[in-house]
């Protein structure tokens, strides 16, 4: 028996219009045959949290896990459902705008978090000067870090404007929104390497523990994954997300292609 959750609907907003990725460029996503800029997935992943939030609460920030793939993109300012369905505890969640399917995932809600370690997850600096991404750049089994970053206050707020949240848990309990964790992951990438446009798959997150705002996040990730798949360069990181140093906030495999076919041919 599968029990239907209240859909979400949104007016997506590609926040990345001027970032380094140029995949979120209106002209040089074109190139690539998309009709425009992509909104990150990570923001389409952060609407699809709205549904398990809505449902278990403050639990699910605690120790909630989630997967996201995304199939096509978002664009910049169409109207996006968020719909999912539960049965036997699992919430199937799908995203769909223009009629067309973007993101599949589901989520849960653990009898408890399970435990890691920091000191399983190798602690390093982001690389002091960046080169173009290659091979090497994420090799198999290298540990890698990211530039600490808080969203607090101000930002905290137009963070959750930007992906149109309507849940007041974050700002009634000072909670930071658990989609700013994949955001870190995204930065693991950019800041080891000089990138060209390139492509979030997905992620799975199994959260730790309830982060709260103007936290300073990093992560500590290793690369479990590097290869060729269609002529897409793919890398896999396996990491924690941690908050201020010391709190596990969540741990993440995060999937990307870091050089689409048409730069891997070049």
């Amino acid at each position: 028996m599968t029990s239907r959750i209240e859909p979400h609907r949104v007016s997506a907003y590609n926040t990345s219009k001027h970032s380094e990725n140029k995949m979120h460029d209106d002209t040089v996503a074109k190139r690539y045959g998309f009709i425009g800029g992509l909104v990150p997935g990570v923001d389409v992943m952060a609407y699809m949290m709205h549904l398990p939030v809505e449902k278990w609460g403050r639990a699910f920030l605690e120790r909630g896990l989630i997967e996201a793939r995304f199939v096509k993109p978002v664009y910049d300012g169409e109207l996006t459902d968020v719909t999912g369905g539960e049965s036997n505890g699992v919430l199937a969640i799908q995203v769909k705008s223009r009629g067309e399917l973007c993101a599949t995932g589901t989520a849960s809600l653990p009898s408890k978090a399970p435990s890691f370690s920091l000191s399983d997850f190798v602690d390093v600096a982001a690389v002091s000067e960046r080169k173009p991404v290659d091979a090497a750049s994420y090799a198999l089994g290298k540990w890698l870090g990211a530039i600490p970053r808080t969203w607090a206050a101000d930002a905290a707020r137009e963070y959750l404007s930007d992906i149109r949240e309507t849940e007041e848990i974050y700002a009634r309990e000072g909670l930071g929104h658990p989609g700013l964790l994949p955001r870190v992951m995204n930065k693991v990438l950019v800041d080891n390497a000089i990138m060209g446009p390139w492509i979030h798959v997905g992620t799975t997150m199994q959260l730790l523990s309830a982060g709260r705002i103007g936290d300073e996040l990093t992560a500590r990730a290793k690369v479990v994954g590097n290869y060729d798949k269609k002529g897409h360069r793919f890398v896999e990181l396996d990491a924690l997300v941690v908050g201020n140093g010391t709190t596990p906030l969540a741990h993440c495999h995060h999937i990307a292609i870091y050089q689409p076919r048409e730069q891997a041919a070049a």
